[in-house]
């Protein structure tokens, strides 16, 4: 795996977590970072339909499933990092608060510190919510089973 392949798939994780982070947990942090960067918008906030395509059973021939609203944002620091986001739904602050954590964690000064205060934590947050959404989901799972009876 190459330097850069390995650069983009860091990346694209921590674009993940921010996208699928809680609004108000990103605003949390975000009133927890000292001396806050000064960014300016190079696309501001803005909210689109994107058809999205499934497949019967995850087989078969793709077809169109319907259309979700994705908001997108990029922005500059004032260190000249640019970041963005696409968040889905219409939260404009989320996408404005995702692409600036993406700008930042695009500058090795600020890396680490965002990594470990903002990134890693989200992460953990997401992780116990899909734990407890898997917990309440198995605890009504229906074990069908037959049963042959004896002659």
């Amino acid at each position: 795996m190459t330097q850069n392949t390995r650069k983009q798939q860091e990346r694209q994780q921590w674009m993940g977590i921010l996208a699928r982070a809680p609004l108000a947990s990103l605003e949390a942090v975000w009133q927890e970072v000292p001396g806050k960067p000064a960014y300016t918008f190079l696309r501001p906030p803005e909210t689109a339909m994107v058809m999205v395509r499934a497949r019967t059973g995850g087989q078969g021939r793709p077809f169109n499933f319907g259309e979700v609203p994705v908001t997108r944002c990029a922005v500059q620091t004032e260190t000249g990092f640019s970041g963005c986001a696409y968040v889905r739904g219409t939260r404009g602050r989320h996408a404005e608060l995702a692409a600036v954590f993406d700008a930042l964690l695009q500058d090795s000064r600020a890396h680490g510190e965002v990594m470990a205060r903002v990134v890693e934590p989200l992460a953990c947050e997401l992780a116990e919510e899909r734990r407890r959404a898997s917990e309440k989901t198995d605890a009504t799972r229906v074990d069908f089973f037959t049963m042959v009876r004896g002659e």
